[in-house]
């Protein structure tokens, strides 16, 4: 890949990021190329942007698409060290001024909810490492959802006020997510509009 081979600091990794063509995580100074999507990602992607920026309007919050990069902890406590995590959310909401690392502004700290259109080679790595990151250090963040593209089932973390967070799945093309945090919600047939399914073209 031309990928370098050593541990980067975040300084080095977001100079190599803004100089490359493709798209690269960062993980605890390690980086990693992201793989292109399927038809169904993409379709999937379009259908949420447009229900979200719908509904959203000209409302204090606003939809973003996968080109921006958002940051979570843990802050490095060595430069020897590297930490942290720099991903690319499929789908990202903010409300009110977004907040940027620096002066590029192409690196968001206030997220309030996250969307991931799982795929074979991500499914893991949304569910596990990224999940806990979110949660933990990103303190605007209220919602987390993870759509399947094989099948029409929608996973929804959502941050109490306490603190805590909620999972509820829901499953099937009636289904109805609920985002309270920003007034919006995604209908499963909406979201998988376009979409066929292989029990549908096995028929």
């Amino acid at each position: 890949m031309g990928l370098p081979k050593t541990l980067l600091n975040e300084d080095d990794y977001l100079a190599f990021e803004r100089a490359a063509m493709d798209r690269h995580q960062y993980v605890d100074g390690e980086i990693f190329a992201m793989a292109g999507a399927s038809k169904e990602h993409y379709d999937i992607s379009s259908n949420v942007v447009v229900s979200l920026a719908t509904q959203l309007a000209d409302g204090p919050c606003r939809v973003w698409d996968k080109d921006v990069k958002v940051r979570s902890g843990p802050l490095p406590k060595s430069p020897r060290r590297p930490a942290g995590l720099y991903s690319y959310p499929d789908i990202v909401v903010v409300c009110d001024e977004p907040k940027f690392l620096d002066e590029h502004q192409d690196v968001l700290l206030n997220p309030l909810a996250l969307i991931e259109v799982l795929s074979e080679s991500t499914e893991a790595f949304d569910r596990t490492l990224k999940l806990a990151r979110y949660q933990k250090y990103n303190p605007t963040l209220k919602d987390y959802i993870l759509i399947s593209q094989d099948e029409p089932l929608i996973e929804h973390y959502h941050r109490e006020n306490d603190g805590s967070w909620k999972y509820t799945i829901h499953e099937g093309l009636q289904a109805i997510v609920k985002i309270e945090a920003i007034q919006c919600q995604l209908k499963a047939a909406e979201v998988y509009r376009r979409v066929k399914f292989e029990s549908e073209t096995d028929e």
